[in-house]
This record gives C-alpha cells, sequence and structure tokens, in this order.
C-alpha cells in the first residue's frame, strides 16, 4: 500500500510542478518521476530490512541476502535508467520483466503471512493478493503507459 501511496502522490505533486514549470500538461513525464520515486522508495526498504525481505525470497532460489541486495540496487538503477530519454524504453521494458519476476516473492509473503520488515509470520496474509496481485500489473501497466506508449 505504501508504494502506491508514493507513486499517486509523487504524480499529483509532479503534474503540478510541471505544469507550473513547463506550462504544459507531460503526464509521461510525470508518470516516470513517479515510478522513479516509487522505485527508490520500495529499493530503501530492501536496504532496511535486508532480514525481513530474505523471507520472502521463494526457497529455490540461493543466496536470499544477496538476491534482496541485488534487486534494491537493480531497483535504484531502474530509477535512474527510466528518468533517462536515451534509456527510458529499454529500462521500462527490464522493469516490466522485473516485475513479474518479483511477483513470486510477493505472493509467497502473503500466503505464509510474512511481515516483510520484520521476518515474522504476522504479516497481511492471504486476503492481500487481491490487493497486490492487481498492483503489481497496475505497476507493469504504468510504466507501459508512462514510457513505451
Amino acid at each position: 500500500m505504501k508504494p502506491l501511496v508514493v507513486l499517486i502522490g509523487t504524480f499529483i505533486v509532479s503534474t503540478l510542478i510541471l505544469k507550473v514549470f513547463k506550462r504544459n500538461l507531460d503526464l509521461q513525464l510525470a508518470g516516470r518521476i513517479a515510478m522513479s520515486c516509487m522505485l527508490v522508495f520500495t529499493a530503501i526498504g530492501h536496504f532496511a530490512f535486508i532480514g525481513g525481505m530474505e523471507t520472502i525470497v521463494p526457497s529455490f532460489i540461493p543466496f536470499k541476502k544477496a538476491v534482496v541486495l541485488i534487486t534494491g540496487f537493480m531497483e535504484v538503477l531502474f530509477a535512474i535508467g527510466f528518468l533517462l530519454p536515451k534509456y527510458q524504453k529499454q529500462t521500462a521494458c527490464l522493469l516490466i520483466v522485473f516485475f513479474i519476476l518479483i511477483l513470486p516473492a510477493n505472493i509467497k509473503a502473503a500466503l505464509e503471512e510474512i511481515n516483510y520488515q520484520t521476518g515474522e509470520m504476522n504479516g497481511p496474509g492471504i486476503d492481500y493478493l487481491w490487493f497486490r496481485v492487481p498492483l503489481q500489473f497496475f505497476f507493469m501497466l504504468w510504466v507501459y503507459f508512462a514510457s513505451i506508449r
């Protein structure tokens, strides 16, 4: 839920700032700025909650701590690449693939009621899937409409 609030809040603020300073409504740029901010926000979680994040990595994947750190760095790189016109389309394609690849971790967290911050089994649970899975696809559509389209 927090990433969605960051995404929408940043989009609104970016849209208003761009309208004031550029004198036109550049929704795609505002969308890229918002997604980049959200990615930095979620990347911070990878570094702040390493232990908890490790618990949501599917069991068949080795080196869980490294995976958490690498995906955090990837999110920062995606945030940067998404704002650079030369790389935005390639970054968008990779970001959509990334969102697909991390979906199993989010599903595992919901099914096992894992709190990604603490690693304890007191997370939001299965009902969260009804929000999280559509949210993941919403993020993919956001990336598509903010850059590829």
